[in-house]
């Protein structure tokens, strides 16, 4: 057994979901690519070449259940479905973007 930490916060149960969510495969991905302008599946997909379909709709799915992107009806001829970032999302999003530009600075400690 390991020595406890005294000085250690529990984590918090949000905290903890949010962190199994962001580190399953594909999910800082889709967030990306939603940031970058894609809102159609198939937009999705473009952006995300080895994803499986099967993939890209769970990611989406639990995306928008933890209120990050926003699912859209479209009506039209076809209908169709968009999905757009929330303001969560958005904020989410900056942030990646962020380690993407200490990486490209030659920060990415």
């Amino acid at each position: 057994m390991s020595p406890r930490c005294r000085s250690c916060a529990p984590l918090s149960p949000q905290l903890r979901a949010a962190a199994g969510l962001l580190e399953r495969r594909w999910t800082l991905a889709t967030i990306y690519a939603c940031a970058g302008g894609a809102s159609r599946f198939n937009e999705f997909r473009q952006s995300l070449p080895g994803v499986s379909p099967t993939t890209l709709s769970d990611r989406l799915a639990q995306l928008e259940a933890a209120r990050i992107v926003e699912r859209r009806l479209v009506p039209g001829r076809p209908p169709h479905t968009e999905y757009a970032l929330t303001a969560h999302g958005r904020r989410l999003a900056t942030a990646v973007a962020g380690l993407l530009e200490d990486r490209a600075d030659g920060r990415g400690d």
